[in-house]
This record gives C-alpha cells, structure tokens and sequence, in this order.
C-alpha cells in the first residue's frame, strides 16, 4: 500500500468523510492539519499546489476538493485503478 498523506482542518465535513473512508477501506493515513501547524501547510502547498484542505496524497497522487469528488479518486487509488 502506498503512503497516505490527509491534510486537513478542524471542524470540516469533507475532511472528517475522507477519514471515515480512509478508515473503512482499512487504509493507514497520516493526518496533518494545516491551521495549527505552519510546517504542514507549507508541504501541502509544495506536494499539491494548492491552499484549500482537504487535500488527499495516495503514493505520487494528489487529490483535492470536496468529498464527493475526491472519493472516486481514493477508492480507485486504493484499489490500484488510477
């Protein structure tokens, strides 16, 4: 199984589903919350150009946005499809 980076912020709704996800398909994640912690906001933005969490890293693929669009990406992901 590749690594799995979850970047995310308290008290979002996206992020919490993708934990869930994540949790369910039985896939062991990295948390790393990008308003307390300078450092993870920094790498998010280097690994995913982007400065909106939730953002998804599975191995070298980078998936962003809300839930319902992430969440064929990281099963396809998990499942070796993308």
């Amino acid at each position: 199984m590749p690594e799995i980076t979850l970047y995310t912020v308290p008290q979002c709704a996206d992020c919490e589903a993708i934990k869930r996800l994540l949790r369910h398909e039985g896939a062991a994640f990295t948390e790393r919350n990008v308003r307390g912690d300078p450092q993870a906001l920094a790498d998010m933005v280097r690994r995913a150009d982007v400065r909106i969490a939730p953002v998804t890293i599975i191995g070298d693929q980078v998936f962003y946005g809300p839930f319902r669009d992430q969440r064929p990406q990281i099963l396809a992901a998990l499942s070796g499809r993308a």
